[in-house]
């Protein structure tokens, strides 16, 4: 993206078009599985084509937006989603449901990886990933109120999908065209942190995994488990979707006051505990309470791992590669909760789930703490020799804005060499110094030895 910062809001809106139809999941498997006469497992199967074309689409792009400008992927995204996600909500059979599904998948990765590279060039990148996720969270809670209804089976969510694609299309017109980047620092060169980035890209496959098993089956836990019908359970979803909301907007309040790891470990840990109480549910009580205790703790902790890629690379290249990497564990995670559910049924199910999420918090905590948001102290930014810049702009009253205030990112230091001719000494200037000289001569020398 261009050195400069653009505005957050068309971000904003191009990242809830690519993110709603992993939010909408839940209701497009139980629709497939209801009015398709799909099984619990098939149904999840078409939800994983969706969300792995998707993914397909983000590592496609990962370190492109920048040569191609985010306006024109952009604009091909919003309409690969119309065009596919409304021929999947005209076909009535299932191959051409499937095809549409991944067209509009594709478009919803493409969206989603411009989306991650702009707020990788921002000023806050967890502000406007904050704003992005608590928009698709007031979006999809809206859609969760209305879809159950008004009927349509499977073809509402996905014209729900293409509708807000198309809404989102004027808001291309502020994203930028092609900007040429100069010989210096191409795209292709050798990524930051590969370490960092590759434990965290991983973590958040996993993790998103784990989550997406879950929320896959959420529709079928209500109605199956606990007995609900399609009005109580989407009434729960908009409500979890609610305290969602409340959720992002503490974070964007809370910012990095805390860090990244306390976020990202203490969420994680409530986030499992969350799933083990939902997916052991028996009755509404239960299932509302797990429900909406993990959909307000995910967005918040989702949030801090967006921020988290985006300050590792500020070309973007690594938010958009573990964006897919995560939306590669969503897309696996409608299939895995769907077997595991079978085979072992949901209690348990929850509970390695639970589990899992409690292993992935480890590294990738241990990523925030290394390198999330490497705050600048007093220390960090050294004069060769000297004292810290930090410091020397406290104590000397340097002028404001000359020097990083303390907390603000570690800036990159490059070093310059430049070449010194050295004047050989004139003979003539030389006097000698002392009473004899005068004075006129002792001003002669000084002001030769200071040159």
């Amino acid at each position: 993206m261009s050195s400069r910062p653009r505005a957050a809001w068309p971000l904003v809106a191009v990242f809830t078009a690519g993110y709603l139809a992993a939010y909408l999941l839940p209701t497009i498997v139980g629709r497939l599985s209801v009015h398709l006469g799909l099984s619990t497992a098939q149904a999840g199967l078409v939800g994983s084509a969706l969300l792995l074309s998707s993914a397909t689409a983000g590592f496609t792009l990962a370190g492109r937006v920048e040569t191609y400008g985010p306006r024109r992927p952009a604009r091909i995204g919003l309409v690969l989603a119309v065009v596919g996600y409304g021929c999947a909500a005209l076909a009535g059979s299932v191959p051409l449901v499937v095809m549409g599904a991944m067209i509009g998948g594709l478009g919803s990765g493409t969206a989603t990886a411009v989306a991650a590279a702009g707020i990788a060039a921002q000023l806050d990148p967890h502000r406007t990933s904050s704003l992005g996720l608590l928009s698709v969270s007031a979006t999809a809670g809206a859609l969760y109120l209305t879809i159950p209804h008004l009927g349509g089976g499977h073809r509402l969510p996905f014209a729900s999908i293409a509708l807000v694609a198309l809404l989102v299309w004027p808001a291309t017109a502020r994203l930028g065209g092609v900007t040429p980047t100069g010989p210096a620092a191409p795209v292709t060169g050798r990524l930051p942190h590969r370490r960092s980035g590759l434990v965290l890209a991983g973590g958040m496959l996993v993790w998103s995994m784990a989550q997406n098993a879950l929320w896959g089956v959420s529709s079928r836990i209500g109605v199956s488990q606990v007995g609900l019908s399609e009005v109580t359970i989407g009434a729960v979803f908009a409500a979890a979707l609610g305290a969602g909301l409340l959720g992002v907007m503490g974070a964007g309040m809370l910012g990095a006051r805390l860090g990244r790891a306390v976020p990202i470990g203490m969420g994680t840990v409530i986030i499992a505990a969350s799933i083990v109480l939902s997916s052991s549910a028996g009755n509404l009580g239960q299932f509302a309470t797990g429900e909406i205790l993990w959909n307000t703790v995910y967005p918040v902790v989702l949030s801090y791992l967006i921020g988290l890629a985006a300050s590792l690379d500020v070309r973007g290249r690594w938010a958009v590669l573990a964006g897919s990497a995560s939306s590669v564990g969503v897309a696996c995670g409608p299939v895995l909760g769907s077997v595991l559910s079978e085979q072992a049924g949901y209690p348990v199910m929850g509970l390695i789930l639970g589990a899992v999420t409690l292993l992935v918090a480890a590294p990738v905590t241990a990523v925030a703490l290394h390198t999330g948001g490497r705050p600048l102290v007093p220390g960090s930014v050294r004069r060769r020799g000297g004292a810290p810049a930090a410091l020397l702009a406290v104590t000397t009253g340097a002028v404001p804005g000359a020097v990083p205030k303390l907390g603000a990112p570690e800036q990159a230091v490059t070093e310059i060499s430049l070449p010194v001719r050295r004047r050989r000494p004139v003979r003539a200037a030389f006097r000698t110094a002392g009473p004899a000289g005068g004075a006129g001569q002792s001003n002669a020398y000084a002001s030769t030895s200071d040159r």
